[in-house]
């Protein structure tokens, strides 16, 4: 079991860069798959980006492929969301999840609010 929690939350100009951190707790991180996903005011929870335990596999929503890039450290427990290039659609409460494999999201986190400003 994990408990994911989030931070690096805040406010950025557009075309700014902004790295999110989703440590989480238990001895299993490294053998959880991690994905980001986010939620716009007054919209459905999207997928942003996954990663599988080992990080040799990723995938990412094809609205920040090019811009974003999730990374992993199994050895401090914690995945990363570096975002670049930001834009005012990017602004978001994004969260962390975990599961025993991608799609399986079984802990989630709090979120970590972003906000683009233009």
């Amino acid at each position: 079991q994990v408990q994911p929690v989030e931070s690096g939350g805040g406010l950025v100009q557009a075309g700014g860069s902004l790295r999110l951190s989703c440590a989480a707790s238990g001895r299993t991180f490294g053998s959880y798959a991690m994905g980001w996903f986010r939620q716009a005011p007054g919209k459905e929870r999207e997928f942003v980006a996954a990663i599988n335990w080992s990080g040799g596999w990723r995938n990412y929503a094809d609205s920040v492929k090019g811009r974003f890039t999730i990374s992993r450290d199994n050895a401090k427990n914690t995945v990363y969301l570096q975002m670049n290039s930001l834009k005012p659609e990017d602004a978001a409460v994004y969260y962390c999840a975990a599961g025993g494999r991608v799609g399986d999201w079984d802990y989630w986190g709090q979120g970590t609010e972003v906000t683009v400003s233009s």
